[in-house]
């Protein structure tokens, strides 16, 4: 099988086995989010299906992951990235009939499981510091944000063979969870999250030492007669709701853009 091919195939097999569980498949609207947001995401869930009736289904993994299903053909409804970049992409190239819109501005931390002290970016060049975890730049945001603290640090080169490297911020924060990483730098976000709250200890990094994480959602393509259309424009909707904002703010993001 062409390679190609043998990508498409993977892809929607992913898919059917996503939506196999689900009584009504084609009543769901399917989001596909950044890992940094599931958190907020889930909660989100809860309350506009509380609201409104129409159940979604949530896939998660990286914004460079997602974007590259969405080009293979991906049935998703929306995407809610951690950047506006791939959103751009895929709206220039055709796949949404507006633009995409920021909901949300992220912010990066420095994460340890240790909770006696906080981290410090200085620190990571010590010899007691074996592993620093952060997301795929190429990929990832977040990953990206993190190389670019290191660099204006004038600490990338020196720690860069200490560096692992994570799918998404969700693996990323597994290895700073399980110890497989003595230290990472992770969303915000999730160091907020109920799971992880009282977990380790943690810094904010200073947001002036990497780009805004400007996170942007695009409302992927429908047909006129798809009935999923209306539902999927109704969750796009309710992202830039004051209810929506309101939990986006619990969970460390700036809203007031």
């Amino acid at each position: 099988m062409p390679t190609r091919l043998l990508k498409i195939s993977l892809v929607y097999s992913f898919c059917l086995l996503l939506l196999a569980g689900c009584s009504k498949p084609n009543e769901n609207v399917v989001v596909a989010t950044a890992a940094n947001v599931q958190y907020v995401m889930l909660e989100l869930q809860k309350v506009f299906e509380k609201e409104t009736g129409i159940p979604l289904e949530l896939v998660v993994s990286s914004s460079g992951k997602l974007t590259a299903q969405i080009r293979e053909g991906a049935p998703f409804d929306l995407f809610v990235s951690a950047d506006t970049r791939y959103p751009q992409e895929i709206y220039a190239n055709g796949g949404s009939e507006l633009p995409p819109k920021v909901y949300a501005r992220g912010a990066l931390v420095l994460w340890t499981r240790d909770s006696t002290a906080a981290p410090k970016l200085e620190s990571l060049t010590e010899p007691g510091i074996r592993k620093i975890a952060i997301a795929n730049p190429r990929t990832a945001p977040y990953g990206q944000a993190a190389v670019e603290v290191l660099q204006r640090a004038g600490l990338y080169e020196q720690v860069k063979s200490k560096l692992v490297y994570g799918e998404s911020i969700a693996q990323t924060t597994q290895y700073i969870e399980t110890g497989a990483a003595d230290v990472g730098f992770t969303a915000l976000s999730v160091v907020l999250s109920p799971g992880m709250k009282n977990t380790g200890s943690w810094i904010k990094l200073d947001s002036t030492a990497y780009q805004p994480i400007d996170q942007a959602a695009v409302l992927l393509l429908h047909s006129e007669d798809s009935p999923k259309r209306q539902k999927s424009r109704q969750f796009y909707d309710f992202l830039y709701s004051e209810t929506a904002k309101a939990i986006f703010r619990k969970y460390g993001y700036g809203v007031e853009l």
